[in-house]
């Protein structure tokens, strides 16, 4: 070991990164948040730049014209049907989500693969509060899984009424309410490498996007994307989005 890096929550498929960027708003659903004058204290004690971790926000309305037509347009030509998540084939659903994951983000930086006991217990502390309508599929026309989009609504605005408490009648609140909050987080996207640079990344992005509007969600966060992830901050970009918050994640040579 030659290395110490961090802040990571065992790896960077958990909560990462220091905020540096956008204190003036709360954290979004499984995002960090810390005081401004963390950062220089880990760089007082020998600890630099590794790597920039960007969020990108989105209100109702601001998707182009242009960017709809475009995503109608790819859909339109491609052999690729697109699905919601079907909640009745919970399992199911894990399976595909798991062709997919380890294969879509095996190139980025810091990524350590999910075994599957990881991916089974992130699913099943995620069943009772995701929303169907903001997770998305591709496939094709034999039935292959080829890319998804997962969002969750945004848990912190009822976590917040509850000062953090969900015993004994929190839970009952927070699933109560978990398809009202009206903002969303898009947490994760993978399309497997073969179907890349086809143009099923801005249909994801469109379809998620209208179908969080059409239910109420008037605000998402896109998070997180790396600094030098060309190809997802210009997506974001020509949606729409706009970066509002960065995190930082450092390094530290060790002897």
């Amino acid at each position: 070991m030659s290395t110490s890096r961090g802040p990571v929550n065992f790896s960077t498929n958990e909560e990462c990164g220091l905020l540096i960027e956008g204190f003036d708003t709360p954290p979004a659903v499984m995002m960090t948040h810390n005081p401004p004058y963390y950062s220089s204290l880990i760089e007082s004690a020998g600890y630099s730049k590794a790597k920039d971790l960007f969020a990108y926000q989105m209100f109702e309305g601001e998707l182009s014209e242009r960017v709809r037509d475009i995503a109608r347009r790819i859909e339109d030509r491609m052999d690729i049907r697109f699905r919601l998540f079907n909640k009745r084939d919970f399992n199911g659903e894990v399976e595909r989500f798991k062709m997919i994951y380890n294969s879509a983000w095996s190139d980025n930086w810091g990524f350590v693969p999910m075994t599957d006991e990881e991916i089974n217990v992130m699913a099943e502390s995620l069943k009772m509060v995701i929303d169907p309508r903001l997770i998305q599929f591709a496939e094709t026309s034999d039935g292959r899984t080829v890319g998804f989009i997962l969002g969750l609504p945004d848990l912190n605005v009822i976590f917040k009424k509850l000062n953090g408490r969900l015993f004994p009648f929190g839970i009952i609140r927070l699933l109560l309410e978990k398809h009202k909050v009206g903002r969303a987080r898009v947490l994760a996207m993978g399309i497997l490498p073969e179907f890349r640079k086809k143009g099923i990344d801005a249909v994801l992005y469109h379809r998620a996007y209208d179908a969080g509007v059409n239910v109420g969600y008037r605000w998402g966060e896109f998070s997180w994307v790396l600094e030098d992830n060309e190809l997802m901050t210009k997506a974001a970009e020509a949606m729409g989005a706009k970066a509002y918050k960065t995190w930082r994640i450092y390094d530290k040579g060790i002897s």
